[in-house]
């Protein structure tokens, strides 16, 4: 059975981050590694991360804020400055 848990971006963190306003409880269920895909404007990404990720920079990730909710960034840079998604737009992650 697909499952799809739909939110959108709702601010913008001082690094730089997109965060939305889908918690991270709600992804406890979503599998590890490539079988969930996430979503925002035309970009895409697979997997979703702890903040002790070990990917490279300038990647894409979704990843379990600190502060509770999804956040996507670009690794060691800004999301919104690479990506140029601002708040409001809608976030979806499948799997």
């Amino acid at each position: 059975m697909a499952h799809r848990i739909e939110g959108k971006v709702v601010s913008i963190s001082d690094e730089g981050n997109l965060v939305t306003d889908i918690p991270n409880e709600q992804l406890m269920n979503a599998p590890a590694g490539e079988a969930v895909t996430v979503r925002c404007d035309e970009h895409v990404t697979h997997g979703i991360f702890g903040l002790d990720h070990s990917e490279p920079d300038f990647t894409l990730i979704a990843l379990r804020g600190a502060a509770g909710t999804l956040e996507l960034c670009i690794v060691g840079d800004s999301a919104k400055i690479m990506l140029g998604v601002r708040v409001g737009e809608k976030v979806t992650v499948d799997w």
